[in-house]
């Protein structure tokens, strides 16, 4: 089975191939569609080198839906299958408004049980910072939505007249021996306080030892020392669009 994989976040886009349970020529954009949509084109053509049976997209951002619907119809002269609640998922919704759900959310819970079993835990360190719960049963329950280290980093910036603004990436030293040393520790060290007591509230409150898996943009650089036992997987959102695209084909009982 291969198939293009689009997650349109609020920040960045990514594009790559699923293909027999991997995610090949990944490509990650900054602006999505609307703003880049010669880019998009290429991703796209990129990914589907040598033939795909369609494409899945996995968007929040409903305003650019449609020129992404123009833009597989025009480079691959196919469908786009729009993943939502009442697909055909690795996962049983269990949820009082399933079309509220993200379909990112929804892509994590679905490629995190297809690589990890459930129960589950599944933290995204995108814009936002989410946590999605998969029960034994494997039934997705909700979770957890926070800021994203982005906009808590930004915002300092915006509204103040004299920090800077924080690149996410780099060692995070002892104490701070700078303005920007100083912000990188909160963001870091603090951070990490953030998701250690969301994961202890959640295992608390359902009685349950979850498996933990992170994935998104920042999830590597937030957890790097933590000592919390996440396995860190890039591509997950991507894996679990092409698991929801597999799955839509399958033939109904």
């Amino acid at each position: 089975m291969r198939c293009i994989v689009i997650d349109v976040g609020n920040t960045s886009t990514g594009i790559g191939l699923y293909d027999g349970e991997k995610v090949l020529r990944a490509t990650h954009l900054k602006g999505g569609i609307l703003k880049r949509p010669g880019a998009c084109a290429e991703a796209v053509r990129k990914a589907a080198r040598g033939g795909v049976s369609g494409a899945a997209l996995g968007s929040v951002v409903p305003r650019a839906d449609a020129a992404w619907r123009r833009l597989i119809r025009r480079e691959l002269g196919c469908g786009l299958l729009v993943v939502k609640a009442g697909l055909p998922m690795d996962v049983t919704v269990d949820y009082p408004a399933p079309g509220t759900i993200g379909a990112d959310r929804l892509a994590d819970a679905c490629g995190g049980v297809r690589r990890y079993g459930a129960p589950l835990i599944v933290a995204d360190f995108g814009t936002a910072l989410t946590f999605d719960i998969v029960t034994q049963d494997r039934r997705y329950v909700g979770g957890v939505i926070a800021p994203g280290l982005p906009l808590m980093t930004d915002y300092l910036y915006e509204r103040t007249a004299l920090l800077p603004r924080v690149v996410l990436e780099g060692p995070c030293p002892k104490a701070g021996r700078s303005t920007l040393q100083a912000m990188r520790i909160g963001a870091q060290v603090g951070y990490r306080g953030i998701v250690r007591e969301i994961v202890a509230h959640l295992r608390e409150a359902m009685r349950c030892e979850f498996k933990l898996v992170a994935t998104g943009g920042y999830a590597g650089w937030a957890l790097k020392g933590s000592g919390m036992d996440f396995v860190v997987d890039p591509s997950l959102t991507l894996f679990g669009l092409g698991c929801i695209f597999e799955r839509s084909l399958e033939p109904e009982t």
